[in-house]
């Protein structure tokens, strides 16, 4: 598993919900944040914690997210997934009085109630989790809408007909069922009706209630619609690899995410799908980007025992869903890929250097001559596969010398047994130390991408290529390049200091 610190290193920059796990894999906290990385690296970096934060702290282990598009979403998420998971250092909150439903009573003129339970006659909508929503929903309904908000008095009708009431108590159930943009549509054809023949009294009416609306859409998708039990199911194909999550819906719930990888073919889609429901329950709802086979529909039908109804969206609350998975799908695999990707192009590599190995010499006026390995998979550090040597021959500062010893062992004996080549090798120097491992890598018979970083003007040098590549200074190419030398020459230094003094306190 990545190290715990440089997972938060890479976190999104955008808000969404954490989940802190323990060694066990238990969630043990989920909080909300406007920007990821920087409210989970504040758990680490903050001094003055109180004592159950430092003790949760302390049980920390891993840390997995869930990105929205807003931080509302985030307040909503982070309910739904503390009611799913009920993790020990979250606030015990399954009593509170902040979850709330929106009921309309039934009779002539019907009315809308804050309520804790489904009790009694009616239609019940939510539950919602914040406060502040459900009044902004309470707002727009009565302010534009027209709606009664408590009992109406047996006068009603000099106010409103039953008819003229009952037209806005169909459009706002529509509206607290997420059905906004059909109820949009609607006001749309009335507003130009009514401006075509010069009601436009009427024609403004209909364009304020478009307006509130508007700002009611983007606080629906994580809690108004109804209790549905659905798979969102999105991913991205890069590099003959597919990129995978699956977003749960449970009773209208939001839960969590699974996320999958694998070789890319022709039809493994459907061939995913048919093996995923083998071992998990197929839900009423699969929402896809495409459509599939329909003999897997009624595979799955055969599995639920009952109907299930494959929805493509091409607008609405789910298509929304279906891009919020898309965009976890970024945030959760390519916040470093893209950065790999680049890189391939800048410098014309033949194969994406997902797997990619550095090395750089340290030693001090030729004494303590160590060298160092450090590994970054998919653009991020893997310090599982980091190795450091120390150099056994007499260099007496020839880095080149040194250079040689460490290729020669990392591509040799035990190290080649035991470890992955990778798809890419940086050498940290000019082109005196990239022909010096070329060497090395001939001799072993060994076909690998390799370059090599020159310090001084940042210029990258290729095999076979007398004049260096000079890379966009901003490219996220280059940014990784430096950012993979970098690391080298920390953790060759780290290593080279030890040695000293060690040899200092030995004498």
């Amino acid at each position: 598993m990545q190290n715990l610190s440089e997972k938060i290193k890479y976190l999104p920059l955008q808000p969404g919900c954490y989940l802190f796990k323990d060694k066990s894999d238990t969630v043990i906290y989920v909080g909300k944040a406007k920007n990821l990385r920087k409210r989970v690296a504040n758990y680490f970096q903050k001094k003055d914690h109180d004592q159950k934060t430092l003790l949760l702290v302390s049980k920390i282990v891993d840390v997995d997210f869930i990105v929205t598009r807003t931080e509302v979403e985030a307040l909503i998420l982070e309910n739904n997934l503390i009611k799913k998971y009920y993790p020990r250092y979250n606030i015990d909150l399954k009593d509170s009085r902040r979850y709330a439903y929106l009921k309309f009573h039934v009779g002539s003129y019907p009315w809308i109630e804050v309520v804790r339970k489904k009790e009694g006659e009616g239609d019940y909508y939510g539950p919602f989790v914040s406060g502040m929503e459900r009044r902004q929903v309470l707002e727009v309904l009565r302010r534009y809408f027209g709606i009664f908000l408590k009992k109406p008095k047996e006068n009603a009708k000099k106010i409103i007909s039953t008819q003229e009431y009952a037209h806005r108590v169909k459009q706002a159930k529509k509206i607290l069922a997420g059905n906004v943009e059909e109820v949009e549509t609607e006001l749309e054809k009335e507003m130009k009706k009514s401006s075509s023949i010069g009601f436009y009294e009427h024609a403004l009416v209909r364009r304020n209630q478009i307006t509130a609306l508007g700002s009611l859409k983007e606080k629906q998708i994580m809690e108004l619609k109804r209790n549905i039990d659905a798979h969102i199911i999105n991913y991205i194909i890069n590099e003959n690899i597919v990129y995978l999550l699956v977003f749960n819906i449970r009773k209208g719930i939001l839960e969590g995410k699974q996320k999958f990888v694998f070789d890319y073919r022709e039809g493994i889609i459907s061939e995913f799908i048919t093996q995923f429901y083998t071992t998990t329950d197929v839900p009423k709802e699969i929402i896809l980007p495409e459509m599939i086979d329909p003999a897997i529909k009624d595979y799955l039908e055969l599995l639920r025992k009952s109907p299930v109804e494959i929805i493509i969206p091409s607008r609405g609350e789910k298509k929304q869903l279906l891009d919020l998975v898309h965009k976890n799908i970024q945030e959760t695999f390519f916040s470093g890929l893209e950065s790999v990707i680049d890189l391939k192009k800048l410098v014309g590599l033949k194969k994406l250097p997902k797997h990619i190995e550095c090395f750089d010499i340290s030693h001090l006026s030729g004494t303590a001559t160590v060298a160092s390995m450090v590994t970054f998979i998919d653009g991020k550090e893997d310090k599982s596969k980091y190795r450091k040597f120390r150099i056994r021959a007499q260099t007496n500062a020839d880095d080149f010398a040194a250079m040689h010893e460490v290729i020669l062992r990392r591509y040799s004996k035990t190290l080649k047994d035991t470890m992955k080549n990778p798809d890419l090798i940086i050498i940290d120097g000019g082109i005196g130390q990239l022909n010096t491992a070329c060497q090395v890598l001939n001799s072993l018979d060994l076909d690998i991408q390799i370059i090599s970083l020159a310090k001084r003007l940042e210029e990258v040098y290729k095999p076979g290529i007398s004049q260096p590549l000079s890379l966009p200074k901003k490219s996220k190419g280059l940014l990784l390049l430096r950012a993979i030398r970098d690391e080298a020459h920390r953790f060759a230094i780290t290593y080279n200091r030890l040695l000293r003094t060690k040899k200092t306190l030995a004498n």
